[in-house]
C-alpha cells in the first residue's frame, strides 16, 4: 500500500549549511500543522550538513534527505526539492531562515479556503547570526489584485523576493516554468506564479529571514537591506551583480560564457507576459509597465555588451598566445 500524500511539502534546498541548519529544521518541526513531509536536497555539501540532516532522519520519518553527487547551482537544486515533493501544497525553506510554529496552519488555512490564491505568505522580519532581531521588511506588494495586470505590474517592483517562502498551491506550481539558471530568476519564477492566481499576504510577522556575511544576498547584492522599504531609493550600481547570481543559480555558467544577462531577463519578463492566457488590453497593461520599469537602466543593457566584448578579446588573446607558444615549439 501506497504512503499516504502529505498535504504539504517543505523542500530545504542546502550548500554548507553547517551554521544555522539546526535552527531552520526544528522552526519546522515544531509546527502546529504536522501533516507535511521535509525534503532536504544537499547540493555536494563539503561541511557538516550532511552529518546534521541524516541525525535528524533519524529522530523523525518525516525528514527525507537527497545529496547531489555535484554542485548544480542554485535553481537546479531549488527544482529538485520540487520534483522530489508530494503534498497538495508546497513551501520552499533556507537553511538560515526560521519561521513561527502557526506559519504553515495559517498559511493552510487560507488556501484551503481561497481556491483562486496560489501563493499565501507572512510579513518578514530580520534577524541577525545570533537570532537578533533587526528590523522589519517593509515592501507592500497588491499582488492580491484581481486583474492579472496589475499582479504583474506589482512584481517589476524593486522587492526582495521573500514571497518565494511561501505555502504554494503544487497545481500552479506544476504549471509555472522553473525557476532558470539567470539573474533574477527567483523573481521572475514570482512574476509568472502571480500571472497564475493571487497571493495573500498575512499581515503578522510568521517569517524570519536571517542576515549574515555568508549568505548570497550579503555576497552579491551588498545594499540589498535598503530595498526593504517601498519604493526605495537607489542608483544602479546599488542593484545586485547578476553575472554573479548567473553563477550562483546555474553553476555552468562561468566567467567565460556571453550570457548578456540585462538582456536576459528583459526578454525573461517580456516572455512572461505570453505564458497565460489574457486579453489583449492585459497585455498592452503588462508591456507598457515592463517598458516603465526598465526606463534609465538602459546602461545596462549596453554594459552587457561592453563584457561580451572583453570575454571575447580575452579569448581572442589567449588563443593567440596559445598559437604563438605552438610555433615557438615548432621552431625549436
Amino acid at each position: 500500500m501506497s504512503k499516504k500524500q502529505p498535504k504539504v511539502s517543505i523542500g530545504l534546498p542546502v550548500y554548507n549549511g553547517e551554521n544555522f541548519i539546526r535552527e531552520a529544521i526544528d522552526s519546522i518541526l515544531a509546527q502546529t500543522f504536522t501533516d507535511f513531509e521535509l525534503v532536504i536536497s544537499d547540493n555536494a555539501s563539503t561541511d557538516n550538513t550532511e552529518a546534521i540532516c541524516r541525525e535528524y532522519i533519524t529522530k523523525d520519518s518525516r525528514i527525507k534527505y537527497y545529496k547531489n553527487k555535484t554542485n548544480l547551482g542554485g535553481a537546479p537544486n531549488y527544482n529538485r526539492t520540487v520534483e522530489l515533493s508530494n503534498g497538495e501544497y508546497f513551501k520552499w525553506a533556507a537553511h538560515d531562515d526560521v519561521i513561527t510554529p502557526d506559519f504553515l496552519s495559517k498559511c493552510v488555512d487560507i488556501l484551503d479556503s481561497n481556491p483562486d490564491v496560489v501563493l499565501c505568505h507572512s510579513l518578514v522580519s530580520y534577524i541577525d547570526e545570533n537570532s537578533n532581531f533587526i528590523g522589519n521588511y517593509n515592501v507592500n506588494l497588491h499582488t492580491d489584485s484581481s486583474r492579472i495586470q496589475v499582479r504583474f505590474h506589482e512584481l517589476l517592483a524593486k522587492h526582495l523576493c521573500y514571497p518565494i517562502f511561501g505555502l504554494i498551491r503544487s497545481s500552479a506550481l506544476k504549471v509555472t516554468p522553473p525557476q532558470g539558471g539567470y539573474g533574477a530568476a527567483d523573481a521572475i519564477f514570482l512574476l509568472r506564479l502571480a500571472m497564475r492566481g493571487k497571493f495573500y499576504e498575512i499581515p503578522e510577522y510568521l517569517f524570519f529571514s536571517r542576515s549574515h556575511p555568508q549568505q548570497s544576498l550579503s555576497i552579491l547584492f551588498p545594499d540589498y537591506m535598503s530595498f526593504r522599504h517601498d519604493k526605495p531609493e537607489y542608483t544602479l550600481d546599488m542593484l545586485p551583480d547578476l553575472y554573479g547570481y548567473a553563477q550562483w543559480f546555474d553553476s555552468s555558467n562561468d566567467e567565460s560564457k556571453l550570457l548578456f544577462q540585462h538582456w536576459r531577463v528583459f526578454w525573461e519578463y517580456l516572455r512572461s507576459a505570453w505564458l497565460v492566457k489574457m486579453n489583449s488590453y492585459e497585455r498592452l497593461c503588462c508591456h507598457i509597465s515592463l517598458i516603465k520599469q526598465f526606463k534609465g537602466t538602459e546602461s545596462l543593457l549596453l554594459k552587457d555588451f561592453l563584457i561580451a566584448a572583453k570575454i571575447l578579446w580575452n579569448k581572442y588573446t589567449k588563443s593567440q598566445t596559445l598559437q604563438a607558444a605552438d610555433s615557438q615549439i615548432s621552431k625549436s
